[in-house]
């Protein structure tokens, strides 16, 4: 029986036939057949490649965004007409204690920008002349008829860097000051706050008499005379410019370049703790790199966010130009110098963070949403984490040397007790 069935089954196929269960197959179908398997197989291999190409651009757009923070330099380069030496800086760190450079001989630089301070001042708002006391404790004397500050004291801690974004390049001769950047320069911004009512000059004399009213008394000071002498030389040493080149000589020595993050950029990477590390990729992540880059965490851009302005302030603060746009600031030391923002109405870094974790509505009724600008985050994560790597860009090597006296013989850094 089993050679009869296959004996049968050879002659079907040499019939051409199949065995009964099997259909006839025509002999063009083999390369049919081999044509639609090629088709699936390349239909398998593009839709394979389509989902990795999805995979990755998931993958992309969820991945933390490239650093582009870096640690500072060790130093603070200067402007070709106004190189350092130690002569200009021993004269401007004593006119920056001194209270003679005010109006009513009470405020000196350091009033507002104290190393007790961290060089800003633990206020929302200046109070400049006719103030009295240091830090949160620091008010306005009775009578008063002096308004507070426009804005919140920024530190003059490595302010010397200022200007200095990603490409690792700044000409310190353009270096933005202020929070409108109204000044180029450490020694363009050393000037103003001599003429201004609310900071230095008070009512003693006008505002356009300010730099020969500070220049004479300065002249009538031997001590003086002689040190301007030595680091300017010359027939007539003391004048409007060489006073503000020799603070900016003195405020360019004002830097500290080894904080935790400093050492962690050059390569220590013990040098930040886990969670810092992961508040840096969570800053990163919510976007606050895009504005806060670089080496100073600033672009130095003016922006437009909506921060609220401070009732202390008879006016809104209208910004740059009127359009109520604040230069981006360095976080530099952040952690020692609150409160924040221009108007100094938010108490804490977490306070910050809630700032811009609202893609809503904003806290200026004269900012809409619509104008806000496009960098504003909307969402911020893992907050606690962004405060905890904030506080690695903390150090404290900075100088914080008071000096026992001055030249003008006045009380150093005026009425600071």
């Amino acid at each position: 029986m089993r050679a009869k069935c296959k004996n049968r089954k050879k002659s079907a196929r040499r019939r051409g036939c199949e065995p009964a269960g099997h259909l006839p197959v025509s002999p063009d179908f083999y390369p049919l057949l081999m044509a639609a398997s090629t088709r699936t197989h390349l239909l398998s291999l593009a839709a394979s490649a389509g989902l990795l190409l999805a995979a990755m651009a998931c993958q992309q757009q969820n991945a933390t965004p490239a650093n582009n923070l870096a640690a500072l330099p060790l130093a603070a380069s200067a402007p070709t007409d106004n190189l350092p030496s130690a002569a200009k800086v021993d004269l401007g760190r004593a006119l920056f204690w001194d209270p003679v450079l005010s109006g009513g001989r009470d405020v000196s630089c350091a009033s507002c920008h104290h190393p007790a301070t961290a060089y800003a001042d633990a206020l929302d708002l200046a109070i400049g002349a006719n103030g009295q006391g240091l830090g949160a404790a620091r008010h306005f004397r009775s009578p008063n008829t002096i308004p507070f500050g426009q804005r919140n004291t920024s530190t003059v801690l490595n302010a010397a860097f200022n200007g200095l974004t990603a490409s690792g390049s700044a000409d310190p001769s353009q270096a933005p000051m202020f929070w409108d950047s109204r000044a180029q320069s450490l020694e363009a911004q050393a000037a103003q706050p001599l003429a201004k009512l609310e900071k230095m000059r008070g009512h003693q004399y006008a505002e356009l008499a300010a730099p020969d009213s500070v220049v004479a008394r300065l002249r009538a000071i031997p001590a003086y005379v002689a040190r301007f002498q030595v680091a300017f030389g010359g027939t007539v040493p003391v004048t409007a410019t060489t006073g503000s080149q020799a603070l900016a000589c003195f405020r360019r020595t004002l830097v500290d370049t080894d904080s935790p993050f400093d050492q962690y950029e050059r390569g220590n990477t013990a040098a930040l703790t886990q969670q810092q590390v992961q508040g840096l990729q969570a800053f990163l992540q919510s976007g606050c790199g895009n504005c806060h880059g670089g080496p100073m965490l600033s672009d130095y851009q003016l922006h437009v966010m909506g921060v609220a302005n401070n009732a202390k302030n008879a006016a809104s603060g209208a910004g740059a130009n009127g359009t109520y746009a604040f230069r981006t600031p360095s976080l530099r030391n952040v952690a020692l110098t609150a409160p924040y923002m221009h108007s100094g109405t938010l108490a804490t870094l977490g306070d910050v963070l809630d700032f811009y974790d609202n893609d809503r509505n904003t806290a200026n009724p004269h900012v809409s949403t619509r104008q806000r600008d496009a960098q504003f985050p909307g969402r911020v994560v893992n907050k606690q984490a962004i405060i905890t790597f904030l506080s690695s860009l903390t150090a404290n090597s900075f100088d914080k040397t008071v000096p026992a006296t001055v030249p003008s013989g006045l009380a150093v850094g005026g009425n600071i007790r």
